[in-house]
């Protein structure tokens, strides 16, 4: 599988995943918390420089944020039309920062750590027995594992039918791409309960047992 995350020497990648992640929390309060329109575009410039200092390049950086854009564009257009003008501007403000935020931190922690600390986030209600930390962590890690190669074999699929001349359907990728998808859980679920990963406090040796499973 691809990873969101990329190796970097920067001052975002020397900063503790923690505060990043928790940066990244109270940021998004923040942007629900103001209607000002200054403060929204000054948020927005904030997140685009954090991401430059990401270090993915042109190229990369449009790869990830041109579907959640894409997306971002169809709501303000719709809220442009439903909604006050000022209302739509606020949206489309706040919904562009978080999005750039976002990406930098998911480039910056790997799953792993990220993984981690939603175990160490966890642990006081695993104290009261309510949930086992670590497998919580460890099903949330898989899902962000999971977004890229699910794309991945979204374009593969959509390339595929075009290049026979066949019309792109929904229906048409979606079946496969789920049937695919139902696989490589199952595999890695197996793979997983084969090496004793469930109810592991480290994120690290499952992440890596997942890598070798990958990777014969």
């Amino acid at each position: 599988m691809r990873s969101l995350h990329v190796e970097g020497t920067g001052w975002l990648y020397r900063l503790s995943p923690r505060i990043k992640l928790a940066s990244l929390a109270l940021f998004s309060i923040g942007l629900f918390l103001t209607r000002d329109l200054t403060i929204l575009c000054a948020a927005t410039l904030l997140a685009a420089f954090v991401l430059w200092q990401a270090d993915l390049g042109f190229r990369e950086t449009i790869a990830r944020l041109k579907p959640v854009l894409v997306t971002i564009a169809i709501i303000a257009a719709i809220s442009f039309l439903v909604i006050s003008p000022l209302d739509a501007t606020i949206a489309l403000l706040r919904l562009a920062a978080l999005t750039l935020l976002a990406t930098a931190i998911t480039a910056s922690v790997s799953i792993s750590q990220f993984m981690d600390e939603i175990a160490y986030a966890l642990r006081p209600l695993e104290k009261l027995g309510l949930a086992n930390a670590a497998d919580v962590g460890l099903a949330v890690g898989l899902v962000v594992r999971f977004v890229p190669e699910i794309i991945k074999r979204h374009e593969a699929l959509r390339d595929a039918q075009r290049a026979r001349g066949l019309e792109t359907k929904l229906h048409s990728i979606l079946i496969p791409l789920v049937i695919l998808t139902l696989k490589d859980a199952d595999a890695i679920a197996e793979a997983i309960d084969a090496r004793g990963f469930r109810g592991q406090t480290s994120s690290a040796d499952i992440i890596r047992g997942e890598k070798r499973h990958e990777d014969p």
